[in-house]
């Protein structure tokens, strides 16, 4: 029996299989569960995190403003489901009482990690890369040091350290809309210093990811290795089409790959994940999962305009992953 190894939540967001599904995820029959203009200013609300908190939930969200620039929201929920927002975007101190300019951030991962809550999130410094933030109780959020120069994306840490070191997958890149791009990973002791880069995944594995990739929610560790949903792009005469893919990395060693699906898990076919501000967008960003039933909850971006939920459980998915590797 394949089991996820960490905390129960037994009010994790969940609905059961529909009937004739045959897919190893299912989307929530009422999606979106956040719309378009979700909350004064902000247009759109995609690509976030929520985890839980205090036995409900709170997320970061990215919020596309009316000036067509993205902040980083909080997000609070009693069900997972059901969000309201704050008003105004995140503020972020320098840690010595000072003010940081905080804006231009976007898609958020959000993990807990010995009582710190770390944000993980895209950004520009003389080109796009990676920002990071952390809070200890959602009130203040102290910026951190950038672990990269540009260019790179898609942060991702791992949930607990891994021989003593902290473990974050990224996705370097190039300064425009990045038509190529593999998983790495990298490590510090500090959260300050990165380093013993890693080359994890390559993008072309399969037509549907032939383009890039990029780590999506942070991993779930299992009793088969380290869950990774993530995203992978093929380049179309229409343009970009993303999907969601998953693979199971070595818990001790996660550089390695132990088993990678060869077919996606989710692509866009909902009205929501075809047409939008960018259509043909599946862009998971967070997951939620239950130790004790193995149900998992997937957080996903669909079409760059509004935020949806996908269910799937440990052995369901792990097994697909493996019957579909190659």
């Amino acid at each position: 029996m394949i089991k996820i190894i960490g905390d129960n939540l037994p009010n994790i967001p969940w609905e059961n299989k529909p009937a004739h599904s045959q897919a190893p995820i299912w989307r929530y029959s009422k999606n979106p569960i956040v719309g378009r203009n979700p909350v004064e200013n902000v247009a759109r609300v995609f690509n976030s995190a929520l985890l839980p908190y205090n036995g409900e939930f709170i997320g970061v969200f990215r919020g596309e403003t009316n000036t067509g620039i993205p902040y980083l929201y909080l997000g609070r929920s009693k069900d997972g489901i059901k969000i309201t927002f704050d008003r105004l975007p995140i503020k972020v101190g320098d840690g010595n009482g000072g003010k940081v300019s905080f804006e231009y951030a976007y898609d958020p991962r959000l993990v807990e990690i010995e009582g710190v809550f770390y944000i993980v999130y895209c950004t520009s410094n003389h080109g796009p890369t990676v920002g990071m933030i952390k809070t200890t109780d959602f009130k203040y959020f102290e910026k951190l040091e950038s672990p990269f120069l540009p260019f790179n994306r898609n942060g991702v840490l791992f949930p607990r350290k891994i021989d003593g070191e902290y473990v974050l997958l990224s996705r370097p890149s190039d300064s425009s809309h990045t038509k190529f791009g593999d998983i790495f990973l990298s490590r510090s002791k500090d959260m300050v210093y990165w380093g013993k880069h890693r080359h994890v995944m390559e993008a072309g594995y399969e037509w549907w990811c032939n383009t890039k990739i990029g780590a999506g929610a942070n991993p779930i560790e299992t009793s088969e290795g380290w869950l990774l949903f993530f995203h992978g792009v093929t380049t179309t005469c229409n343009g970009f089409v993303y999907s969601m893919g998953a693979a199971l990395l070595d818990l001790n060693n996660p550089e390695k790959v132990l088993y990678r699906s060869a077919n996606f898990l989710l692509s866009p076919e909902a009205d929501y994940e075809v047409s939008g501000f960018t259509p043909n967008v599946v862009f998971p960003c967070s997951a939620l999962s239950d130790a004790q039933t193995g149900r998992i909850a997937i957080y996903y971006g669909g079409a760059d305009t509004v935020t949806s939920l996908a269910f799937t459980t440990v052995e369901e998915v792990i097994s697909y992953i493996k019957k579909y590797a190659r």
